[in-house]
């Protein structure tokens, strides 16, 4: 039963200072914080149940984030939650096309990286109040429904309305097996937790022991700052893993995987026609949000390329699974040459997170979207002020 008004929303600027230990380092990215922008969303229901979003940031320009969703909060204050979902594609219209902040945008950059936290938040707080799994919610959504969450805007040379429809009246078909498949086995995953490019060899070939030792097979090494380097240490890592474990896409052809940093679905639409991409690569927060993220699924099921999902950072892997579930129950029907990335850092700060057994995503079972953080975590990584933060910023000072 969806209620409620929206009352309240309040977003706080959350970094993890990952560059100290070079997690996350690749040959762009050299010294991450690990960062969130961490909207909630409060209504007047008396269940008293919150929405919780997140968009994944690096450090710096976190505030400037920030400062996008208020600019962007009166579109959600003192709206109805039934009247946002009932027309999700007018609210998500609403946000992407606003007639002065869409200067700054539109569908892209900041600002979109801002709508993704808002509306990451609305779902949650949509499947919260279902008592489902966002994942779930969507699974059990009529095909009409799903379709009118949508925006097809810019697509529709190759994806209307009338297609979307189709694929997804075609994928009710062996849905109750493919979900009970989920909920045995998982989705597939690789992880990219053992070689970022700012580990030593020792720290490479520890990682690389314990990732076995806990059933890993498929490995993702960061490369890009010197080639004779990355060769040195892709030949560790397949030292390490031996010659039967999956080493980037070698046994796959070695195909085009792209889309981490894809602006929105009129990218990804480029690229499916330009046949520019072998591996779909989905983010859970560069793009708006489940609405905007339904359509790439939809485009990738309609041009039959695979999607592999970006994860990783504060909460990328919290998020997607959900996405990624959905897309094998009810649009792909497919493991083929599927898989999804997983990082195992900072899971911890949140209440819900994410469950792998067998290097394999379990279907969470906890209402919402699996985004809300303990408050104890965002009160001591808030910045500039937390805890952590005061202590690293006094020592700097010294």
């Amino acid at each position: 039963m969806v209620r409620g008004r929206i009352c309240r929303l309040s977003v706080r600027d959350v970094r993890f200072p990952t560059s100290l230990g070079g997690h996350g380092s690749d040959a762009m990215h050299t010294d991450p914080d690990y960062s969130a922008v961490y909207v909630v969303i409060e209504t007047d229901a008396e269940d008293g149940i919150k929405g919780c979003g997140i968009t994944f940031t690096l450090g710096k320009g976190t505030e400037v984030v920030v400062c996008a969703v208020n600019a962007l909060a009166h579109h959600v204050l003192d709206k109805d939650l039934k009247d946002i979902v009932g027309d999700f594609r007018g609210f998500y219209r609403q946000l992407t096309s606003d007639g002065q902040l869409r200067w700054i945008g539109p569908e892209k950059g900041v600002v979109h990286l801002a709508t993704a936290a808002v509306l990451n938040a609305v779902w949650d707080l949509w499947a919260k109040q279902e008592g489902k799994p966002v994942w779930k919610l969507l699974v059990d959504m009529d095909p009409r429904m799903l379709v009118s969450c949508i925006d097809f805007r810019y697509i529709t040379d190759v994806l209307t309305e009338e297609d979307a429809l189709e694929i997804l009246q075609k994928g009710q078909v062996g849905k109750k097996e493919r979900e009970k498949q989920m909920l045995a086995q998982g989705y597939p995953a690789y992880t990219t937790s053992c070689a970022w490019l700012g580990y030593s060899d020792d720290t490479l070939k520890q990682l690389c022991a314990q990732a076995l030792k806990d059933g890993w097979t498929r490995f993702k090494v960061k490369v890009g700052a010197d080639l004779q380097d990355d060769v040195r240490r892709c030949q560790i890592i397949r030292d390490m893993i031996g010659p039967e474990k999956t080493l980037a896409l070698i046994p796959l052809g070695i195909g085009i995987a792209t889309g981490e940093q894809c602006h929105n679905r009129v990218i990804f639409k480029q690229l499916l026609q330009a046949k520019a991409l072998q591996f779909l690569q989905i983010d859970s927060c560069r793009l708006g949000s489940v609405n905007e993220n339904l359509s790439v699924l939809l485009m990738a099921k309609k041009f039959e390329i695979p999607v592999c999902p970006h994860a990783g950072g504060v909460g990328l892997c919290e998020l997607v699974q959900h996405l990624i579930i959905f897309d094998y129950i009810s649009v792909s029907a497919s493991l083929k040459n599927r898989m999804c990335e997983y990082v195992d850092h900072l899971h911890e700060h949140f209440e819900y997170p994410v469950m792998i057994q067998r290097a394999s995503y379990m279907p969470p079972k906890d209402p919402g979207y699996s985004t809300e953080m303990k408050e104890e975590s965002v009160k001591k990584h808030q910045y500039p002020d937390g805890e952590v933060w005061k202590k690293l910023l006094a020592a700097q000072e010294n």
